[in-house]
């Protein structure tokens, strides 16, 4: 096992390495990380379906979830909340605040369009249509309930999100087999899903499915809109993720086990 002064320098020459894959490989595995934590929070949704209390339901949609980031980890993609924690590359000049930003747009570009992706095949195959039709209105509901968070309310639960996910990657990170890494990566992850926090990837996939649904089967849902998907939920989300994992976690790692360090070039 890594200490955690050890995984800071890991990840410092880890999240540089992010930085310097070419643009067309990063959005490839970009879609590859979109894809799979739709798949995560489909899985999520199914397990959960009528668990008969809303706390059963959370605690079967936390089991499930963390598949997502599992095949994030062990398989290899690119997933813009986990590189929040690139910032750590940047204090510790080991890459640039332009090489970070650029490894954030082509990222988050490329996990937008996996999630999407899932959506619609998930959608138009019908899968929605088990339980009697009852999953898809279930989806509707999650999209629907997500777009009428306040600016606050969502923002906040984006701080909260991304400070598990973060720590995720980093506990996973200590580990050197892959057993360790799973269990490491999974528990956090289990923790913000079960505690109702709010994750920007996620929600490319959950509000975009409901949008869909809500036109294939006919379920009404009037304040399901893009815009509201766009400005009511992944903006405030999204910055959220981000001084979650880059400003709190990231940073602070950063200045606990790096910053006038003997590994430190600041």
């Amino acid at each position: 096992m890594f200490t955690p002064s050890e995984i800071a320098k890991r990840y410092s020459d880890a999240g540089a390495a992010k930085t310097r894959i070419t643009i067309r490989k990063t959005f490839i595995l970009a879609v590859f990380a979109g894809i799979f934590i739709a798949f995560g929070a489909f899985g999520s949704q199914v397990a959960s379906f009528n668990a008969g209390s809303e706390s059963l339901g959370k605690f079967l949609s936390a089991l499930v979830f963390p598949v997502g980031l599992l095949m994030v980890i062990m398989a290899g993609a690119e997933l813009f909340t986990g590189n929040s924690l690139i910032i750590i590359s940047v204090l510790h000049k080991k890459t640039s605040i332009k090489g970070l930003l650029r490894n954030w747009g082509i990222v988050y570009l490329g996990n937008f369009t996996g999630s999407i992706f899932v959506a619609l095949l998930l959608t138009y195959s019908h899968a929605y249509s088990v339980f009697d039709g009852g999953l898809a209105q279930s989806v509707v509901t999650t999209a629907q309930n997500k777009v009428l968070f306040s600016f606050q309310d969502a923002f906040l639960r984006g701080i909260l999100c991304n400070i598990l996910v973060c720590l995720s990657v980093w506990i996973s990170f200590a580990a050197e087999d892959v057993a360790g890494k799973i269990l490491g990566l999974y528990l956090p992850i289990m923790l913000f899903v079960v505690s109702g926090y709010e994750h920007c990837v996620a929600n490319m996939y959950f509000i975009p499915a409901g949008i869909f649904a809500s036109g294939e089967y006919g379920i009404l849902a009037d304040s399901l809109t893009w815009s509201g998907f766009l400005f009511n939920n992944l903006l405030p989300v999204t910055l959220g993720n981000i001084l979650g994992g880059a400003c709190i976690v990231g940073a602070g790692y950063f200045y606990v086990y790096l910053y006038h360090t003997g590994e430190s070039k600041a």
